[in-house]
């Protein structure tokens, strides 16, 4: 299945075991292969022939890559279609870093209501819309609040295809369908054009004040300029996932994100497994103070195994994506020492830079030292918010989640 499906594979062996002997184990490995995976040909073609034909109608249809993608390994392929059809490209929230940002038809996150600026314009008033591996669920439509439909969506799946809410074609791939849909479809830019025509730069944040207490969005202004081939970002379950959201990714990038579960306190063990796997990259983790308690003795390891990762500890007194989704006393948390937590993990043992930062000056210098005589360390920077201080998105996004979370249940 690991190799086969690219899913994730437990193996438990007994302990009375591992070490028992076996004849077999004195020779060499028996060599194995897979077999590759083929589509029904007469599945594929029947599949690209309803597509083509539903397309080639459609007067601004649209792509919107989805997570899984990343199991088909299809982003090679869905750039590919995007090239060949001239249509606008943007991902839902999970597929985030699959496809490059600079390709030129990229629009952005399609995440409804809370969605890159104009990108939820264009895909939702599309005739025709073709849905890459996409996992729709409470967080990713936004409190079931999309306003797509079905009869207009082509829904492509690793192994089958859906077309407009009618037939779908099984034992058909998504890479060679997509390859084989874009040496046939007819060219249109008609939805890209009108994305142009709508889309304004956005404002940048207030300028600080010296001293001033530090705020999210000039935060994230600085963060974006670490942003290289040569790092990979790790966002949170909160309002980190909403501002690395809105982070413009450079070729090369890695980004993860978790959303099928919302699991508090994931990336603080993702950040160790994505710098153990690659250490030549340098992590960069946007991690909750509630969620860092969840898991934060996964630091130890990472100091352990020296690796040089920057963890930006947002401190802001609490559960915050929470709040916006069922206010309550549950939601404020016993405030740490963070960075004496850490410090405390150190023990003097290892290479790592620790420290506090209230406001602007003090980030741009603490990125400064992370990024120079500090590049070789582990390295956590808490950042002092205020508690209130959220993006724009995770106020819409909370209140349609809430609203979903709170309706009657349904007893037909």
């Amino acid at each position: 299945m690991a190799l086969s499906e690219s899913k994730p594979v437990y193996i438990s062996i007994s302990c009375n075991l591992a070490a028992a002997p076996h004849p077999t184990f004195r020779s060499d490995p028996v060599p194995f292969s897979l077999s590759k995976k083929s589509s029904n040909m007469m599945s594929l073609e029947a599949a690209v022939e309803a597509t083509v034909e539903f397309l080639n109608k459609a007067v601004k249809p649209v792509l919107v890559g989805g997570p899984k993608m990343r199991m088909a390994k299809a982003s090679n392929a869905l750039v590919e279609l995007t090239d060949a059809s001239g249509y606008p490209l943007a991902v839902m929230p999970s597929a985030k870093g699959l496809v490059p940002e600079d390709h030129p038809r990229f629009i952005g996150t399609y995440w409804g209501a809370v969605s890159s600026p104009f990108c939820a314009e264009i895909v939702e008033s599309a005739d025709a819309y073709l849905f890459v591996g996409p996992i729709f669920n409470d967080y990713s439509s936004v409190g079931y609040s999309l306003l797509i439909k079905k009869e207009k969506a082509i829904i492509i799946q690793p192994d089958r295809v859906t077309v407009a809410n009618g037939p779908t074609f099984g034992c058909v791939l998504m890479n060679e369908f997509m390859s084989e849909l874009a040496k046939r479809v007819k060219r249109n830019g008609t939805a890209y054009e009108n994305y142009q025509r709508i889309f304004l730069t956005q404002g940048k944040p207030l300028k600080s004040q010296p001293k001033e207490p530090l705020r999210v969005n000039t935060m994230f202004q600085q963060v974006q300029n670490m942003l290289s081939s040569e790092t990979a970002v790790i966002a949170e379950t909160g309002d980190s996932w909403f501002n690395c959201q809105k982070l413009k990714l450079p070729r090369g990038c890695g980004y993860e994100f978790q959303m099928q579960y919302g699991s508090i306190g994931w990336s603080v063990g993702a950040t160790l497994g994505y710098a153990q796997a690659q250490p030549e990259k340098r992590v960069l983790a946007f991690i909750g103070d509630g969620s860092f308690q969840v898991t934060a003795q996964e630091v130890s390891t990472m100091i352990r195994n020296e690796q040089k990762s920057i963890i930006f500890l947002v401190n802001n007194g609490g559960y915050t994506i929470e709040v916006e989704i069922h206010d309550g006393p549950y939601n404020v948390i016993k405030n740490w020492n963070y960075t004496g937590f850490v410090d405390a993990i150190h023990n003097g043992e290892g290479k790592c830079w620790t420290t506090k930062v209230r406001c602007e000056e003090e980030l741009v210098e603490a990125i400064r030292i992370a990024s120079e005589s500090k590049k070789d360390s582990l390295c956590f920077i808490e950042v002092i918010l205020h508690r209130d201080d959220t993006s724009k998105e995770l106020l819409e996004w909370g209140s349609r989640v809430s609203a979903a979370n709170s309706r009657q249940p349904n007893h037909g």
